[in-house]
Parts: structure tokens; C-alpha cells; sequence
């Protein structure tokens, strides 16, 4: 009898550490599911929804100085926008586009 719940035991530790194995897992490798924006044609409302750190009124103002100075050449350009710095910039690189 001793013998048999010392095997229960050892499954039950044994399928509880699969499934916190697999959990951290899935964690870890997030899949990328955001889509790239291009700075250039993306509405206000597609900018804000997209990148982080950019709420509705700093998309506008990001569209605002697209229609007055045209359109943005490098993804630098963005720092020219009032309140856009290069740590907003880092942490939306991968989801922008300048085309």
C-alpha cells in the first residue's frame, strides 16, 4: 500500500511540474501577433490602438506634422514630434514602418 502511494505521489509531482513547465513555456514565447503601422498613412485612431506609449492625442499630433511638413523619411523623424523621444521610439521600433 506504501509502495503504491509513493507512485501516485511521484505522477502527481511528476504532471504538475509538466504543466507549470509548459505554462512558463507559453509564457516565453510570446507569439508576435502586432501588426506593423506605417507612419506614414496610419490614421490617428490605427497609431494610438498600435503603438505603445502613443495615447489618441500624440497620434494626432503625429498625423498633424505628417499633413504640415510631409512625410516622415526615417523613423527618427518621430522625435520631431512634441513629446515623441527616442524611448517611445525604441519601444515601438518594431511595429513601425516608414514607406
Amino acid at each position: 500500500m506504501t509502495y503504491l502511494r509513493i507512485v501516485v505521489a511521484s505522477l502527481f509531482l511528476f504532471m504538475g511540474s509538466m504543466v507549470n513547465t509548459s505554462l512558463v513555456m507559453a509564457e516565453s514565447a510570446e507569439p508576435s501577433t502586432q501588426q506593423v503601422v506605417n507612419i506614414n498613412t496610419a490614421n490617428a485612431e490605427t497609431l494610438s490602438a498600435a503603438l505603445k506609449g502613443i495615447g489618441l492625442k500624440k497620434a494626432q499630433a503625429i498625423v498633424a506634422h505628417r499633413e504640415q511638413y510631409g512625410q516622415f523619411k526615417t523613423l527618427n523623424e518621430l522625435t520631431d514630434v512634441k513629446g515623441i523621444g527616442a524611448g517611445t521610439i525604441a519601444k515601438n521600433e518594431a511595429v513601425i514602418a516608414v514607406k
